[in-house]
């Protein structure tokens, strides 16, 4: 398994499973057209939605919900129809479809967590992680409030890449950056990983894939696999298992770089 990150396909690529967590869909954030395009890209059996796929937080304040979050929907039941397996399991920002886990909807489920098997035989918990945060289980007030200043760093970085993208830049993360830079954060980070690793322990199983904490990652945690999906608010991030059970971690940002390096290599060809 290697975290290497793949480039956009330049025709649609089949592989075995697509993870993705943490989308956000009914928020201003959420970058539902990135999403829309990289789903378009690959042909999976099986898709796993890791949680807080509609933000139901911010849907109780308001609706926002323009045409991309429902392409989104779209997509998602277009890969059912034509044969993808899609599991989706709750988060705490969907937390109202808990109530019908275990729901059956054609070939589509409704899940609070799963086992999934990879083509090499590894076991891995499939599972959002909110049950491992502390604030959002026992402080939820404290949970609501680092969301506002969460929402302010948003702000930021949806008026930074609205000038990147008019000078021809491509997309990166503001909010992300500064987390990996907060030593707070590093160690929140660090807390989760290590309650979700001892968590597989318990139940032997080879690993984990998660999100909720919007830090995509591949790391050993001791003897556990600990794969996190990352976000598609920030970091525009998803897991990727191939049909040798290898899983990849695919980054937007370094996507539309090796994009863009390729293009200069065409036009350096015919120069």
């Amino acid at each position: 398994m290697t975290s290497a990150e793949l480039a956009k396909p330049t025709r649609k690529q089949r592989v075995r499973t697509l993870w993705i967590s943490d989308v956000h869909l009914g928020t201003r954030d959420c970058q539902a057209e990135h999403l829309s395009q990289f789903l378009k890209s690959y042909h999976a059996d099986k898709i796993y939605l890791v949680g807080d796929i509609i933000d139901g937080w911010k849907l109780r304040g308001g609706m926002y919900w323009p045409q991309a979050h429902t392409n989104v929907i779209r997509r998602l039941l277009t890969m059912s129809k034509r044969g993808t397996e899609v599991i989706y399991v709750t988060g705490n920002h969907d937390e109202f479809l808990r109530r019908y886990s275990k729901l059956i909807l054609g070939n589509i489920q409704l899940v609070d967590e799963a086992v999934h098997v990879t083509a090499d035989g590894r076991h891995l918990l499939v599972i959002h992680g909110d049950q491992f945060d502390v604030i959002t289980r026992y402080h939820r007030w404290l949970a609501f409030l680092g969301d506002s200043a969460y929402e302010f760093t948003l702000t930021l970085n949806r008026w930074l890449n609205h000038w990147r993208a008019r000078y021809g830049y491509g997309y990166w993360s503001l909010s992300a950056y500064l987390k990996h830079k907060v030593k707070t954060a590093v160690s929140f980070i660090s807390d989760f990983e290590e309650a979700i690793a001892h968590e597989c322990v318990k139940r032997e199983l080879h690993g984990v894939v998660c999100g909720h904490i919007h830090h995509a990652e591949i790391r050993k945690v001791g003897e556990v696999d600990y794969l996190n999906c990352g976000d598609w608010v920030e970091s525009c991030t998803a897991l990727i298992e191939h049909w040798d059970g290898s899983i990849e971690l695919y980054r937007l940002a370094d996507a539309q770089a090796r994009e863009e390096q390729m293009k200069a290599a065409r036009v350096a060809e015919l120069a």
